[in-house]
């Protein structure tokens, strides 16, 4: 078990996010909860994760699932009391995982005390937690677009002003150059470390340091100046285990987030990669995966990272469609093509973070629009088709890429409701739940859930994987990605085939004789199969 009063515990660990309203209902209500949690923590315990990245379950109108948060010291009531989520601390850390929770820094709810107070009056002690401009309600202080659709600021009648939010107008985004707004927030941060959490992981902690008027969001001026202060202030304890989602990170960026002398973030969350695949900046505009630039986009950040920070490696989360129905083969080659991203992934230096279904392979769902839930899905269909774009185009990019693929709920059984409900679900859940779930895979010895297991018990016995330098083989190969790690007397050679025919791929000569740590194939054979995928080990 993992000594994690130590800094730098989470860089030998593995996290596995939970999106708690789709994880295990235990009332009938339809939603998961905390209780829910509590009943599948041996399930994690077996499948060996160090943490859980639990999503927002703090108070909240849920207008954007939980990321509107209108009280931080207080449980929706959805997912059960503070009893509960003492309980699930308590328990969790039994079993040697940690709870990482998710926090909402950037904005709350239009629900929260503050903003309700701000709405008072301009000379309310609480108006200049928010971000205001004066104006006529005729025309909004410049054209920003919320991320979400529509305009980035909404108009406020009785104080002839207009307020900022990046997202939904329910979300007011908060002004972080007020020093009280962020002792605000400390002092919340704070009251959950007392309960026992030992992480956090920060939502969209990048656009802190905003300046609407010059029409920055991400990357602002003060931004490290605020996170330097927020580790400073908030994160004291040395095991403490902090990620960034910071969708605007490069590189260089990315070592000031998790410089080792901890300033600021353990690590973030960078999107690089998982934008490859879209022809435009919008998510929605899919193209083929162009396998060559991904690798190059790992290869940069592996070595260039390298010691002066920390990667975080995902594919799947809440906001993401799942992966094998992304870049694998969702139907002939599920299980085989799951398994082969996972050994991508890996096999690299960083901490891996495991969203909830991805280690049974859980694929995209497709729905009609009127059974989606997620609003940015709803407003996106609602403005494309205005600017012209047939329906049909829409629910192609809807089916590919909308946030609802990955919140359907997790699959337990081939039961109703997949065993998460004895209600209604809140959101359908996927119909091949019948033969891909997790109690068909406890019992199968070859599924994607003990390659999963297998990957996470190696990661924690193979020290190359944490500390050894990367190399990038066939940089030009379309079809197949191999990179080696290496220290002074380990050598781990990874290989993965990312189509659907045979490959042909020559395994180096130092390899001939080294071990075969994992395979997605029981035998090799002299062409890779499809997407089939090996770990090679050897020592001097």
């Amino acid at each position: 078990m993992l000594d994690k009063t130590k800094r730098g515990w989470w860089q030998s660990a593995v996290f596995y996010q939970i999106y708690p309203k789709s994880f295990q209902d235990t009332n009938g209500d339809g939603i998961g909860d905390l209780k829910g949690i509590i009943s599948r923590l041996d399930y994690l315990q077996k499948l060996g994760i160090d943490g859980i990245w639990l999503s927002p379950v703090c108070q909240s109108p849920q207008v954007d699932n939980g990321y509107d948060v209108s009280d931080y010291c207080a449980i929706d009531p959805m997912f059960g009391n503070m009893e509960d989520m003492e309980t699930l601390i308590v328990e969790a850390k039994k079993r040697g995982i940690s709870i990482i929770m998710d926090l909402v820094l950037n904005h709350c709810s239009d629900q929260h005390i503050w903003f309700k107070e701000a709405l008072k009056g301009k000379d309310n002690p609480y108006h200049d937690y928010f971000i205001w401009r004066d104006g006529d309600g005729a025309t909004p202080p410049n054209d920003m677009g919320s991320v979400f659709g529509g305009p980035a600021w909404t108009y406020v009648p009785q104080l002839g002003q207009w307020y900022f939010h990046q997202f939904v107008p329910q979300q007011p985004d908060l002004n972080w150059d007020n020093p009280k707004v962020r002792r605000g927030l400390y002092d919340f941060i704070r009251f959950w470390v007392d309960k026992g959490v030992e992480g956090f992981r920060l939502d969209v902690i990048d656009q802190i340091a905003k300046d609407p008027d010059q029409k920055i969001t991400a990357n602002g001026p003060r931004l490290h100046e605020f996170l330097r202060e927020l580790s400073k202030e908030a994160f004291i304890e040395e095991g403490l285990v902090t990620v960034g989602e910071a969708w605007g990170a490069n590189v260089e960026r990315a070592k000031l987030y998790s410089n080792p002398d901890g300033s600021e973030l353990s690590m973030v969350f960078q999107f690089e990669h998982m934008c490859l695949d879209q022809t435009t900046w919008q998510k929605w505009d899919f193209a083929p995966l162009p396998l060559v630039k991904l690798k190059d986009c790992y290869r940069r950040w592996q070595q260039e990272l390298g010691s002066e920070g920390w990667n975080s490696l995902f594919m799947n989360n809440h906001d993401l469609p799942r992966i094998v129905s992304r870049w694998g083969d969702d139907q002939k080659y599920r299980v085989e093509s799951a398994k082969m991203l996972a050994t991508m992934l890996h096999g690299m230096q960083g901490t891996p973070y495991i969203y909830q279904g991805e280690e049974l392979g859980m694929t995209n769902i497709k729905l009609p629009l009127e059974e989606y839930v997620d609003v940015e899905i709803h407003n996106l269909f609602r403005d494309r088709t205005t600017e012209g774009h047939s329906p049909e185009s829409v629910m192609e990019s809807i089916w590919k890429r909308g946030r609802d693929n990955a919140r359907t709920p997790m699959q337990w059984t081939a039961g109703e409701n997949a065993g998460f409900t004895t209600g209604k679900s809140w959101l359908k859940v996927n119909p091949n739940h019948t033969t891909i779930n997790a109690e068909a895979a406890l019992a199968e010895p070859d599924s994607v859930f003990y390659y999963y297991q297998k990957l996470i018990q190696i990661r924690k016995e193979y020290d190359v994987i944490r500390s050894g330098s990367f190399t990038l083989l066939c940089p030009e190969d379309e079809k197949i990605f191999a990179y080696t790690r290496d220290t002074d007397k380990a050598h781990l050679l990874v290989v993965c085939n990312f189509s659907g025919e045979e490959q042909s791929f020559e395994i180096p000569a130092a390899y001939a004789n080294a071990k075969r740590l994992i395979a997605n194939y029981p035998d090799s054979t002299d062409q890779l199969q499809p997407y089939e995928a090996m770990m090679l080990y050897y020592e001097d």
